[in-house]
């Protein structure tokens, strides 16, 4: 089939299985049309903890498809691909990050939602990229134990006099960017904004003009005046928002940078996924009540 029936096959399928389908800002820009819901992780957490439907089709990656089951168990999640995964969530583990709660037992764990179900279940709090700043201010701790996100966790020190201890990770794509990338882009578009997300380096942040998360990112595109922008974040982010800013301009800063798990779903493995009901979330029940109360207290503090 080519892109135009599997669109209507998908759509067709998707109403006959009372399901809905969550797309993030990074899928491709077919998949990203045919969303029902299509924004970030705290966006897409919330709609996943109230959906209605019966079946979630969540486009993204693994954890994000186990937030959603987490948040509502009794639901089919699908997931189109399983190989669709965030580096950056898997280089927290659980031992190590225990270990460091036990060296810290006056810290609070506050783990990035782009982590797996494990590191969830001994979490104290979830945040995302738009409600990090706001959880870490809100809880009732001096010391914090960010993961898994060192870049995100920079950022959010600077908001807050509490001691926070980063793990030592990072998203690969957000990671690439470069002083000199800011610097070029500065010289060839010196009537542009240029807007970086929090997981980019420190380097390239304090260089930015905006610092946003995508949900930050899509709001700020639409009211500000500026007509020119130049993104630090992943390339999905362009299709959308020249897709709903036409009297704008975008540009990736630098190379254009891609994320590969969010880029794996295709049209056809969407279409496959609804057709047979394939690749749904199971999680172990403890792990997922565990993991849950990270997530709702996430919610409870924006």
């Amino acid at each position: 089939m080519n892109q135009e029936n599997l669109s209507e096959q998908i759509l067709k399928l998707k109403k006959e299985k009372d399901a809905i389908l969550l797309v993030h800002n990074y899928q491709r820009d077919e998949i990203q049309l045919l969303a029902d819901h299509l924004g970030d992780s705290l966006g897409l957490s919330r709609i996943a903890a109230q959906a209605k439907e019966r079946m979630i089709v969540f486009c993204g990656v693994m954890f994000m498809a186990e937030t959603a089951k987490i948040l509502s168990p009794e639901k089919i999640v699908l997931l189109p691909r399983l190989d669709a995964g965030c580096p950056m969530a898997e280089m927290a583990d659980v031992k190590g990050l225990q270990k460091l709660k036990d060296e810290n037992p006056d810290a609070m764990l506050i783990s990035y939602v782009n982590s797996t179900a494990e590191v969830k279940a001994i979490t104290d709090v979830c945040c995302t990229s738009a409600n990090a700043v706001q959880v870490v201010q809100n809880v009732k701790a001096d010391k914090i134990i960010f993961a898994p996100d060192r870049n995100l966790a920079s950022w959010v020190q600077r908001f807050t006099d509490k001691q926070i201890i980063p793990w030592d990770g990072f998203c690969y794509v957000h990671d690439q960017f470069t002083v000199e990338e800011v610097e070029t882009a500065r010289a060839k578009h010196p009537d542009g904004v240029i807007v970086a997300h929090p997981e980019c380096p420190k380097e390239v942040v304090d260089l930015a003009d905006e610092v946003f998360s995508t949900s930050g990112m899509v709001k700020f595109a639409k009211e500000s005046n500026a007509k020119k922008f130049i993104l630090g974040t992943e390339a999905g982010m362009l299709d959308r928002l020249k897709r709903e800013n036409p009297d704008k301009t975008f540009f990736a800063l630098g190379s254009v940078k891609v994320c590969r798990g969010m880029k794996t779903t295709r049209l056809e493995d969407l279409h496959q996924a609804l057709e047979n009901n394939q690749h749904q979330i199971e999680l172990d029940p403890v792990i997922m009540n565990r993991a849950r109360k990270s997530l709702e207290r996430m919610l409870e503090y924006v």
